[in-house]
C-alpha cells in the first residue's frame, strides 16, 4: 500500500534473481520527489549538482507529464534556476518518455533491462534507471560524442505537505 493508503499498481518480483524487487507501473511515479542530480561534464573537466523536485502529474488521460525544477551549481559558479520536462506514457508494456514538445526521447521495459539509448545527431545517449530501492529510484545517464557528460539523478519521496502522495 502506498502513501495515503494508495495501493501501489506495480508489482514485487517473487522468484528469480529479482525476487523481491519492485517494478513500478507508469501510476506509481505519481506524485512529488525530491530531486538531486550530480553532473559531471567530461569535456570541460567541471562538476555540477542540481537540488529540486520533480512532479509527475495526469497529462489529459494519455500519460504523466514530468516536471523538474530547482537550483543548478554548475562549477564554481552561482546557483541559478533550472527546470525541464518530458512526457512519460504506457506503450505496450514499456515506459516511452517524450520531450515536453513529443518528440519520442527515449523508452524503458522497468520489468526487464531498465535502460534506454537515444542518438541525436552527434551524441549517444544513454541512461539506465535502478528501481531496486524503491520508492528511491535512480537514473544513471551518459552521453558521449560533442556532449560528453555523465550524471546521476536520485529521486526520493517528497514529504507530504497535504497533496496526495502516491508512492509505493
Amino acid at each position: 500500500v502506498g502513501r495515503k493508503g494508495k495501493k501501489a499498481a506495480g508489482v514485487r518480483v517473487t522468484s528469480g534473481k529479482d525476487q523481491g524487487c519492485f517494478v513500478p507501473a507508469l501510476a506509481d511515479f505519481a506524485g512529488r520527489w525530491s530531486l538531486s542530480r550530480q553532473i559531471e561534464d567530461r569535456l570541460a573537466g567541471a562538476a555540477g549538482r542540481f537540488e529540486g523536485e520533480a512532479v509527475f502529474a495526469p497529462h489529459e488521460g494519455c500519460g504523466l507529464i514530468y516536471r523538474e525544477t530547482g537550483q543548478l551549481t554548475l562549477g564554481n559558479g552561482p546557483a541559478f534556476a533550472a527546470e525541464r520536462g518530458y512526457l512519460w506514457r504506457s506503450v505496450g508494456g514499456v515506459i516511452a518518455v517524450d520531450f515536453a514538445d513529443g518528440r519520442p526521447f527515449h523508452q524503458f521495459d522497468p520489468s526487464g533491462d531498465p535502460a534506454a539509448q537515444h542518438v541525436c545527431i552527434a551524441d549517444d545517449y544513454r541512461v539506465r534507471y535502478d528501481f531496486a530501492r524503491w520508492p528511491v529510484w535512480l537514473a544513471r545517464a551518459r552521453t558521449t560524442g560533442c556532449a560528453r557528460f555523465t550524471a546521476e539523478r536520485r529521486l526520493d519521496p517528497a514529504t507530504c505537505t497535504g497533496e496526495p502522495c502516491q508512492h509505493a
